[in-house]
């Protein structure tokens, strides 16, 4: 059998290696554009800060590294132009030499990866513009910032790689500013999660600008300066990090089903709609395992586990790729983010009844040195306590809390399956009760009507007009606020009414649950707690 793999990075190596692995007699031929195959894109933003500090370690493996001890043919910078499925031919074009070829294939796969879109702004060929996308685009950067040539920097794009960027140039002592068109940083994670996070990097002297356009670069041969459609800035380069692309230019008129992001449409075994054509990685759709639903889900990740089931396949098997959660986790400076599942906003557009809750809580033992806390939005459905999503930011390892969540989530767990979880304890890791358990209790209390609270988002909308603040902390933390010390309340309150409508406001929220569990037993009938408190919130009279 003689498989032809057009695409070199993460999915075409996976296929290509595992193909000979199991079944050493197929032959196989990789076809690239880059001259790089197998590198670590992941990695291009740390090896802009210096963290990772020889350029080497981007590359995983070399076209000579990779075909020697694995058998297959590696062809670097040869681009293909045309799919001829009637024929099984491809047609492509040797970048080295200008000279057209012609392969043949028993089983094409279509590993092409996906290119960095760029918006079409003048001033986009002078120099100091950089894009993020191959391991020449973060060595170019890096030896301008090493050179001296970027003092100021925008980033152009808020996700998880235009941030990773940011962090690492400010890591590098480069002022940095980031926009995005959209109304928020963070696509995937819940607005006041995402404004936590605008905060934090402002605190860290990373501006972060939304709902903002790039209109144009400006300077005479080399950036200085570039409008937006809020303000002007004064920057001495542009990085673009502004999403990807499916590179699938070249399948016109072949009759192959792309979607309307240009990705190729494919089954849960990774096939086309014409016999034996295959895509996966950056190139192809996704399904959703929360919604069934197409996705398209760029991440080295998904791409391995697709590029081991298609070569198990094509060695004639018949296992299926079950989808994405749309589970991503990132470093920011002093920070770590991560998510995993549905949005609130997109758990109630796919017909759930939802209830979300947002706590503060400790990450191991508060006594263990370099104890922090998580801040932790469970997302669920209140009619079944399926769980639906998570986001969880912290200094410590919150990719353990989105994998939990991932798992109970591929089970299609409940609240109460997952509630009583064996979790590794020990002071280092975690706590007694496991932070992911202690989350999921909040949120069974108030599923349960044991807890009555208002989640940061609400009090961001104003539904707690009418209410009257009361702080519930350990000692008074929010001027002009009343204060009442819960080690104090024995009985009715005087100054309140039984039926006036009262916000208690601690830290983190504990302190003013147990206040409201308290006043409850003493008759108040109307109060809420503030989730997150004014670790999470801002509150003011």
């Amino acid at each position: 059998m003689k498989v032809l793999i057009l695409g070199g990075v993460a999915a075409g190596t996976k296929v290509a290696a595992k193909l000979k692995r199991d079944n050493y007699d197929t032959e196989v031929t990789i076809l690239t554009k880059s001259k790089d195959i197998s590198y670590a894109g992941c990695g291009l933003p740390y090896y802009v800060g210096n963290v990772i500090e020889n350029k080497e370690d981007l590359i995983v493996n070399t076209p000579e590294s990779f075909s020697k001890p694995i058998g297959v043919e590696v062809l670097t910078e040869v681009e293909v132009t045309k799919v001829h499925p009637d024929k099984k031919e491809v047609e492509a074009l040797d970048l080295k030499t200008n000279e057209c070829g012609t392969y043949r294939y028993d089983k094409l796969v279509i590993a092409t990866g996906a290119d960095l879109i760029v918006p079409p702004v003048d001033g986009i060929d002078l120099k100091g513009v950089y894009f993020m996308r191959t391991p020449e685009d973060a060595i170019t950067l890096r030896q301008a910032i090493e050179a001296g040539e970027i003092k100021r920097a925008l980033v152009v794009g808020g996700g998880f790689i235009g941030l990773e960027v940011a962090e690492n140039l400010a890591g590098q002592g480069v002022r940095v500013s980031v926009i995005d068109m959209a109304e928020q940083i963070l696509p995937g994670f819940g607005p006041e999660i995402a404004s936590f996070v605008e905060n934090h990097l402002a605190e860290q002297g990373i501006m972060t600008f939304t709902d903002t356009k790039l209109e144009a670069i400006l300077g005479d041969g080399k950036v200085e300066k570039v409008k937006t459609s809020k303000r002007p800035m004064k920057v001495d380069a542009v990085i673009f990090s502004t999403g990807v692309r499916p590179n699938t230019g070249f399948l016109s008129d072949t009759g192959i089903k792309l979607g309307k992001n240009g990705a190729i449409i494919v089954n849960e075994h990774m096939e086309t709609n014409i016999e034996d054509i295959y895509a996966l990685g950056d190139c192809a759709v996704v399904s959703n395992t929360m919604t069934g639903k197409e996705a398209y889900s760029p991440m080295g990740s998904s791409a391995n586990i697709q590029g081991r089931i298609l070569a198990q396949n094509l060695n004639g098997d018949s296992k299926s790729y079950k989808g994405v959660l749309g589970t991503a986790v990132a470093k920011l400076p002093g920070l770590n983010i991560g998510k995993t599942g549905l949005t609130e906003d997109a758990a109630k557009a796919e017909g759930h009844d939802v209830v979300t809750v947002v706590i503060v809580v400790d990450d191991k033992a508060h006594y263990y040195p370099g104890a922090s806390n998580f801040i932790v939005k469970m997302i669920a459905d209140k009619s079944n306590k399926k769980l639906l999503g998570l986001q969880v930011l912290g200094e410590g390892a919150v990719d353990k809390m989105i994998d939990i969540a991932a798992v109970a989530m591929a089970l299609n767990a409940t609240l109460d399956d997952i509630k009583d979880l064996d979790l590794a304890y020990a002071p280092p890791f975690s706590t007694a009760i496991h932070p992911f358990s202690h989350t999921v209790n909040i949120l069974l209390n108030k599923i349960n009507g044991d807890i009555q609270s208002i989640t940061p988002r609400e009090y961001l909308e104003g539904k707690a007009e009418g209410y009257k603040i009361i702080d519930a902390s350990i000692s008074p933390n929010i001027p002009g606020v009343p204060f009442v010390d819960l080690s104090k309340v024995h009985g009715e309150l005087s100054e309140f009414d039984k039926d006036e409508k009262l916000l208690l406001v601690c830290t983190k929220g504990k302190r003013a649950y147990m206040l409201q569990k308290r006043l409850k037993s003493f008759g108040y009938t109307n109060t809420l707690v503030l989730e997150g408190g004014t670790s999470f919130n801002e509150v003011s009279l």
